[in-house]
């Protein structure tokens, strides 16, 4: 069977079995882009400390035979990621201190944040919280409960963020379930879902994904999370129409990451590509220092000169803001 049939008959199944068919080895992946094993710095030791997860409609995006392409470089585990940079940690950015109680993350006034899973899409090697207690800290039937008594007694809140790992990993029946209760919150205004999946796993953008939606009478608003426009492909772009259609509001969150994106034409490529297809670029992230991240680091000096040359050659909507988050502030940090 070629290639191609093999990807049509991949693309043809519904996002559960698209997901159970993720590479979830460095040989898998490797023999499908054409790449030899051995002329790559990668780690087997890396990949069973936080393992590889990429589903074909991610790495069907990437260059084949080019062991530089940016996507490759987001997922492929290295030994670069054994190596203990001063200042990285696992907990970058205080979520563990900001913890109220089982799942829910209360950091900035008026909005929380609910870790609905610890399961992603696609295991980003750069993930600041690839090292998070997802076993003990995430939502789980019996908690969300609680989750939500606690949203209710805090009228202060006028914002849930729905995050994890990816909450839309959630199923239908159970997203539905959460929504409804949320809708029963007259002081929650907003509910934000923060997902990979428009971007690495499109098919999850369903008509009873759409429903779900539509049935909650809060506002939507979703933050993706795209980091090169070469992960735009028509399938992402099809999600993207289709949410936009139906009235949700999309923005993108980037992590600037050397070697992936530290360029100024690819910023703006990005950046052109996301609005042309509705999506607001909205903050580029410095890289968060959980440990195993530390090679994708990009100063914030050379950071700085990157925004202001992104500044002098696109209008200014599609400058994403220059951000920094810092454990047991109040905000993120804006940098420019």
């Amino acid at each position: 069977m070629s290639d191609q049939h093999a990807e049509a008959q991949h693309f043809n199944k519904n996002w559960q079995q698209q997901l159970s068919e993720a590479f979830n080895s460095i040989e898998d992946l490797c023999h499908y882009l054409h790449l030899p094993i051995d002329a790559l710095p990668v780690s087997n030791v890396a990949a069973t400390n936080f393992p590889i997860r990429v589903p074909l409609s991610f790495a069907a995006c990437m260059e084949k035979g080019n062991p530089d392409d940016p996507l490759l470089k987001q997922v492929l585990p290295t030994q670069e990621e054994l190596i203990a940079y001063p200042g990285f940690n696992n907990d970058p950015v205080g979520d563990l201190q900001a913890t109220a109680q089982t799942g829910v993350i209360h950091k900035y006034h008026g909005r929380v944040l609910l870790i609905n899973t610890g399961s992603c899409a696609i295991n980003c090697r750069y993930c600041f919280r690839r090292n998070f207690p997802y076993s003990e800290l995430q939502l789980s039937k019996q908690s969300e409960l609680a989750a939500i008594n606690y949203i209710r007694q805090d009228r202060s809140l006028s914002e849930v963020i729905l995050s994890g790992g990816d909450p839309l990993l959630l199923n239908d029946a159970r997203l539905t379930k959460l929504l409804e209760q949320l809708d029963g919150i007259e002081h929650i205004k907003r509910i934000r879902i923060h997902s990979r999946l428009p971007i690495v796993l499109p098919a999850r953008i369903t008509d009873e994904f759409i429903k779900t939606l539509q049935n909650s009478s809060k506002q939507i608003v979703m933050v993706v999370h795209c980091n090169h426009a070469n992960e735009i492909n028509n399938r992402v772009i099809t999600a993207f129409n289709t949410l936009k259609a139906h009235g949700i509001t999309l923005f993108n969150q980037s992590v600037l990451l050397k070697g992936v994106n530290d360029q100024v034409d690819t910023l703006c490529a990005l950046s052109e590509k996301l609005f042309h297809h509705g999506v607001i670029p909205y903050y580029l992230h410095l890289l968060d220092k959980a440990a195993g991240t530390g090679h994708f680091e990009v100063a914030e000096t050379q950071a700085v000169e990157l925004i202001k040359e992104v500044q002098a050659t696109l209008s200014g909507y599609l400058v994403p803001k220059l951000v920094k988050e810092v454990a047991g502030q109040h905000s993120k940090q804006i940098v420019l």
